[in-house]
C-alpha cells in the first residue's frame, strides 16, 4: 500500500466545496483483501486503538454503520478504512471533521483509488492520513505488510499523542476558534495569517480586521505593555481607589525576604512579566520558602513581585468594549481522597476522565506529576503513596490555570454589581479592549467592600477556554461581543467578489471586469495568468489564477472590489482561494489540458469548471451558447442564473427572459449590433459593439462575448449601467492594458497583431478575425502549441488555421515540456501537409525569436501577420523595434519563400448552431430556467 499522489485542496473544488485532502492510494496486493477476509482480529485491533470509529454511520447514515461494513460479506477496502481513520484521528485530536469518499480513479487502474477527506488545519490533515497508513499497516498480518512503512520501534500509544501534540501546536488556540467559529455565525470570512500561531484576519480587503488570539487589531500597544508590567498596573489601579494588594518589586532573594517581612503575614511571590500561573507560589511565610519561591519565579523573570496574599477564591472575570461579560472561579488541580487510593492512583483515574485531554484537546487539561506537584505535596508533608481520608483534598497546583489542569465554574450571574463595575473600570484603566481580571475574594455575589478582595493582575490576551467550556455552569459566549466590537451590526466586512473561468477569454473578461469596477470607483484587486493586479498596478509577476493568488488579493488592505480569474490549473491542484463568491461566470469549455491530471474529457473539464458556477451566491453568469455550460446550471444555488448569447434565436434564453430571468444577449440593430441586458422583464440596451474598442469595431467577435459577459457580471455586482458603459468604452487591447490579448501595433507598413491563444478554439477565434479583417497584401502566421498537449490537440490546433493565411511559420515554446527540439513545429507541419497546404507555403523555424524575425522580414505593405506568442514581453518588444536594429534580435536560418497565390478556397468560419437536443431536463422556478442535477452516488 503506498501513495502515489497528494493533493491539499484549500477550497471548492471538484470533490468537496469545503477543505479536502486526496490521496492517490494503490492498495497492491490489498485489493485482494477486503476487511472480513483480513480476519475479525484486524477489525477488533483498529477499534481498540481508535474506538470512535465505532460511531461512524458511513453510508448506513447511523452509528455503528462503518463497522458493518467491515464485517459483513467480504468487508471494505483499505482505501475506505483510511478514509475513516483520517478523519476519527482528527477528531480524536480536538477537530471536527466527517466528510470523506473513495472511489476508484477515472483511468482503469486496478487497486487505484482517489481516498477524499475532510481537514481543518493542512498538516494535521496530511499527519492523520500518514498515522492511518501505518496503524493499518501495524495490524495487518505479515505477509500483507509493506516493509519500511511503519518505523522500527513504533509504538501506537506514543504515536498517538505525538500526533495530538502535533496537531494541537498547529491548531488554532481555543480563544482564537471560538472568535473564528463566531465569526462565522455572523457570515464574516477569515483567513489564517501564518500556519503556525493564531493571526488571524477578519474580513477581506480594506474591510478586514486581524486579531492574535485575544489580541486585536484595536487593542493598544501601551496597554498591552500596562499590563505586563504588574507593578504599574497595580499603582495605576490603586490609585484609582480599586482594590489591590501591596506589592514590591524585587531583585535578589535577600531583597523578596526583606520584602516579605514588610508586608507581615503570609505573601505571594510571582514573575513581574509572567503568564499562564508560571513561576507563581502562594501563601508563604518562612525565609527559605520566600528563597524557594523566588527562585521558582526568576526562572521566568529576571525582576520579582513580592506581594500580600488575599484570602478567598481565584475568579477571572472577562471585560469586553468596556462590559463585563464573563466571570468564572478558578480552582487549583488537585484531588480528592476516596479513603483508598493513593494519590498517585487517584491522579491517574482523574486525568482518564474523558472530558480531561493533552494541552487544549478537551476541555480539561490532564495534571502531570511534575515538579510543581512533588513540590505542592511537599509543602503539605504528603508523597504520591499518601491515602487521602474521604472529601480530603490535596493540592497538586499552587495557580488555577486551566492550561495546568484547573477546573472553572461559572459565576456571571450571582457577580455583585460593585464587582461588575470594579472589573470593568480596572480594564478601562488600563485601556484594553478585551481584557481579564484576577480578582480573589471570598464570594464573589457579595461587594468587595464588604467582603474584601483584591485584583491580583490585569490580562492583555486572556483566554477564553474557560468561559467557553467551563467545567460547571453555564457556558458563555465571550467571542460574540468581540465580533461584534470588531463589526459593529451593518458593517461591512466582505469585499464583492467576482471569479471567472472558461477555457478562453477568461483574462480578458476578468480584465475588462475590473476596469469597469475601477470606472465605477472602486479599488479592485485583480488576478490572471500574468500577475495580481491592485487598482491597476501589477504587484506580482506569474501565473497567478490559483487558490494562493485569490488569497492575496483578498488580504491586500487597500481593495473593495476583487476580481479572480480562476484557472483549470489551479482548481485541479488546490481548488478555489474562497468559499463563496458573489458572481461567478463560465464563458467557455473547449478542448485543452485534456489527459493532464486526470481530466481526459470535454465533460470531465466541465466538471472542474463547474465550481466557479457552484460558488456563486448572487448570480452564476453562463454561457448560454455552449451546452456544457448550460447544463451547469442544474449545479448552483446562486439567486440569479444570467445567460450570455450571442445568437438572437437563442430559443431557450427567449423563454428564460420570458420567465423574467436574466441575460445578456445581442440584438441587431440599424446601427449595428447592440449589447443588451434583460432582467425581471426590463430591455435595457446598454452598448453598440463597434463602440467596444477591444472588438475592432466588431470584427473580434471573441471580444464581443467577452464584452458581453464583462457586461453581465458588473451588471450582476451591482455595478451602475454608465460605468459599465464607461468602462467598455474605454477598456482597448494594448499591450499596457491586456498583454498578449489581441495586441495590435500599426507603426509599420503591416499590421501585426499577437495574441497568447494556446488551444485550437481560442486559435480559431483569431484566425476567424484575421478574416474578417480587410488584408490587401497576404496574411502570414506564426503559430505554435504548447509541449505537453497531446498529438491530437496539436493536429486541431493546425486545422484551427488551414487555409486561412497565406504563409504558416511554425515554431515551439521556449520551454519544450518534455518535447524534441523541433517536434512541436514539426507535428503542425505535418497536419498542414496532410490538409492540402503546399510545402512552399510552411516554415519551420524551432526558436521563437526567430520565428517572429522571419514574419516580420517577410512581411510587406498592407500585409497581416498574426503571431501566436508564448515569451509576451519579449515578442512585443520584438515586435515594436522591429526595424530600428540594423541586425535582427535573433539569427534566423536563411528562408526562401515561394509567394502563393491569395486562396480563393477558404472554408467558412463554422457556424456554431444551437444544439436544441441539449437542452433536455430543463425547469423553471424563480431564477428563469436551468438544468436539474442529476442523482450521484456518495459515501
Amino acid at each position: 500500500m503506498r501513495i502515489l499522489d497528494r493533493n491539499i485542496y484549500v477550497g471548492p473544488s471538484q470533490y468537496a466545496l469545503f477543505p479536502v485532502i486526496r490521496l492517490e492510494l494503490d492498495l497492491e496486493s490489498l485489493e485482494d483483501w477486503p476487511t472480513a477476509k483480513i480476519g475479525q482480529e484486524f477489525v477488533d485491533g483498529l477499534l481498540e486503538a481508535l474506538p470512535g470509529l465505532a460511531g461512524h454511520g458511513c453510508s448506513y447514515r447511523t452509528p455503528g454503520g462503518f463497522v458493518r461494513r467491515m464485517r459483513e460479506d467480504d468487508g471494505t477496502w483499505m482505501g475506505h478504512v483510511l478514509e475513516h481513520m483520517a478523519l476519527e484521528l482528527q477528531n480524536v485530536a480536538g477537530e471536527s471533521v466527517t466528510f470523506g469518499k473513495t472511489r476508484s480513479v477515472r483511468d482503469g487502474r486496478v487497486g487505484v483509488y482517489n481516498v477524499i477527506y475532510e481537514y481543518e488545519q493542512k498538516e494535521e490533515g496530511i499527519a492523520a492520513g500518514e498515522l492511518a497508513m501505518q496503524l493499518i499497516d501495524s495490524l495487518l498480518p505479515d505477509h500483507l505488510r509493506t516493509p519500511g512503512l511503519v518505523p522500527e520501534g513504533w509504538n501506537w500509544t506514543e504515536a498517538l499523542e505525538g500526533f495530538i501534540r502535533y496537531a494541537q501546536r498547529r491548531a488554532l488556540g481555543p480563544s482564537t476558534a471560538a472568535l473564528v467559529r463566531a465569526a462565522e455565525r455572523r457570515k464574516i470570512p477569515w483567513l489564517r495569517l501564518n500556519q503556525h500561531s493564531s493571526l488571524i484576519q477578519l474580513g477581506h480587503g480594506k474591510y478586514q480586521q486581524r486579531i492574535q488570539a485575544t489580541v486585536t487589531g484595536r487593542t493598544s500597544h501601551i496597554a498591552v505593555e500596562l499590563a505586563s508590567d504588574k507593578e504599574e498596573t497595580n499603582r495605576i489601579l490603586g490609585a484609582l481607589g480599586l482594590p489591590v494588594p501591596r506589592q514590591e518589586l524585587v531583585t535578589d532573594a535577600d531583597e523578596a525576604v526583606a520584602a516579605a517581612r514588610r508586608l507581615r503575614g503570609p505573601v505571594v511571590l510571582k514573575p513581574y512579566n509572567g503568564n499562564h500561573g508560571r513561576g507563581i507560589t502562594i501563601n508563604i511565610q518562612a525565609e527559605a520558602d520566600v528563597r524557594e519561591a523566588f527562585a521558582a519565579a526568576q526562572e521566568h523573570s529576571r525582576s520579582v513581585i513580592v506581594e500580600t496574599f488575599q484570602t478567598g477564591d481565584d475568579h477571572r472575570m472577562l471585560v469586553v468594549n468596556g462590559e463585563l461579560v464573563a466571570a468564572t472561579r478558578r480552582t487549583p488541580g488537585c484531588v480528592i481522597g476516596d479513603g483508598k487510593q493513593t494519590v498517585a492512583r487517584l491522579l491517574e483515574e482523574l486525568n482518564s476522565h474523558p472530558d480531561r485531554g493533552v494541552g487544549h484537546e478537551k476541555i480539561l487539561t490532564q495534571i502531570k506529576l511534575d515538579r510543581e506537584a512533588l513540590d505542592q505535596l511537599q509543602r503539605a508533608g504528603k508523597t504520591v503513596d499518601y491515602v487521602p481520608q474521604v472529601g480530603e483534598v490535596v493540592q497538586l497546583r499552587a495557580t488555577a490555570n486551566l492550561s495546568t489542569g484547573g477546573t472553572a465554574t461559572d459565576v456571571l450571574d450571582i457577580v455583585h454589581p460593585d464587582n461588575r463595575s470594579m472589573a470593568e473600570r480596572a480594564v478601562q484603566a488600563i485601556g484594553l479592549d478585551v481584557g481579564g481580571v484576577d480578582f480573589i475574594t471570598p464570594n464573589i455575589a457579595e461587594s468587595y467592600k464588604s467582603a474584601g478582595g483584591a485584583i491580583c493582575e490585569i490580562n492583555a490576551a486572556p483566554g477564553f477556554r474557560m468561559h467557553v467550556a467551563p467545567s460547571e455552569g453555564t457556558p458563555r459566549d465571550v467571542a460574540g461581543p468581540v465580533i461584534d466590537m470588531l463589526f459593529p451590526q451593518g458593517a461591512l466586512a466582505r469585499v464583492p467578489i467576482a471569479a471567472i473561468t472558461g477555457t478562453n477569454g477568461k483574462t480578458t473578461t476578468s480584465r475588462m471586469v475590473a476596469h469597469i469596477a475601477k470606472m465605477a470607483g472602486y479599488t479592485p484587486g485583480l488576478t490572471t495568468t500574468d500577475g495580481v493586479y491592485i487598482d491597476g498596478h501589477r504587484t506580482v509577476e506569474g501565473d497567478m489564477t490559483g487558490p494562493i493568488s485569490a488569497q492575496m488579493v483578498l488580504r491586500d488592505p487597500t481593495i473593495d472590489f476583487a476580481v479572480l480569474e480562476t484557472a483549470r490549473g489551479g482548481l485541479v491542484r488546490a481548488g478555489m482561494g474562497v468559499s463563496k463568491v458573489n458572481v461567478g461566470a463560465v464563458i467557455n469549455v473547449a478542448s485543452d489540458h485534456l489527459g493532464l491530471k486526470g481530466v481526459n474529457t470535454l465533460e470531465q473539464l466541465a466538471e472542474i469548471k463547474r465550481i466557479v458556477a457552484e460558488v456563486a451566491r448572487d448570480c452564476a453568469v453562463l454561457n448560454a451558447d455552449d451546452p456544457l455550460v448550460v447544463r451547469m446550471s442544474g449545479y448552483t444555488d446562486a439567486k440569479v442564473i444570467c445567460y450570455v448569447t450571442m445568437d438572437p434565436s437563442n430559443t431557450f434564453v427567449r423563454d428564460h427572459v420570458r420567465a423574467g430571468g436574466r441575460a445578456c444577449a445581442l440584438e441587431e440593430g440599424v446601427n449595428g449590433e447592440m449589447i443588451t441586458i434583460y432582467d425581471q422583464g426590463k430591455h435595457i440596451p446598454l452598448l453598440w459593439t463597434h463602440l467596444v474598442q477591444a472588438t475592432l469595431e466588431g470584427q473580434a467577435r471573441h471580444n464581443v462575448q467577452n464584452a458581453m459577459m464583462a457586461a453581465a457580471v458588473a451588471y450582476s455586482m451591482g455595478i451602475k449601467l454608465d460605468a459599465i458603459r464607461q468602462g467598455l468604452r474605454t477598456f482597448d487591447t494594448s499591450f499596457f492594458q491586456a498583454p498578449g490579448r489581441l495586441n495590435v501595433f500599426n507603426k509599420l507598413p503591416f499590421k501585426v497583431i499577437m495574441d497568447y491563444a494556446h488551444n485550437a478554439h481560442a486559435v480559431n477565434m483569431m484566425a476567424d478575425l484575421a478574416q474578417r479583417i480587410d488584408v490587401i497584401g497576404k496574411r502570414i502566421v506564426v503559430l505554435s502549441g504548447p509541449g505537453d498537449r497531446r498529438d491530437e490537440d496539436l493536429n486541431e490546433t493546425a486545422m484551427a488555421v488551414n487555409g486561412r493565411f497565406d504563409h504558416y511559420i511554425l515554431r515551439r515554446d521556449d520551454n519544450a515540456r518534455g518535447r524534441a527540439h523541433d517536434e512541436v513545429p514539426r507535428i503542425l507541419a505535418a497536419a498542414l501537409r496532410a490538409a492540402g497546404v503546399p510545402d512552399s507555403a510552411i516554415t519551420v523555424i524551432p526558436d521563437e525569436p526567430a520565428a517572429v524575425e522571419a514574419a516580420l522580414t517577410m512581411a510587406g505593405k498592407g500585409d497581416l501577420v498574426m503571431v501566436f506568442a508564448d515569451a509576451l514581453t519579449r515578442t512585443w518588444k520584438q515586435i515594436t523595434k522591429f526595424g530600428l536594429h540594423p541586425e535582427p534580435v535573433d539569427q534566423a536560418p536563411s528562408v526562401t519563400v515561394a509567394k502563393p497565390e491569395l486562396s480563393t478556397s477558404l472554408d467558412p468560419a463554422e457556424d456554431h448552431a444551437y444544439d436544441a437536443s441539449a437542452m433536455q431536463g430543463m425547469v423553471r422556478d424563480d431564477r428563469g430556467l436551468h438544468y436539474t442535477r442529476s442523482d450521484e452516488q456518495s459515501d
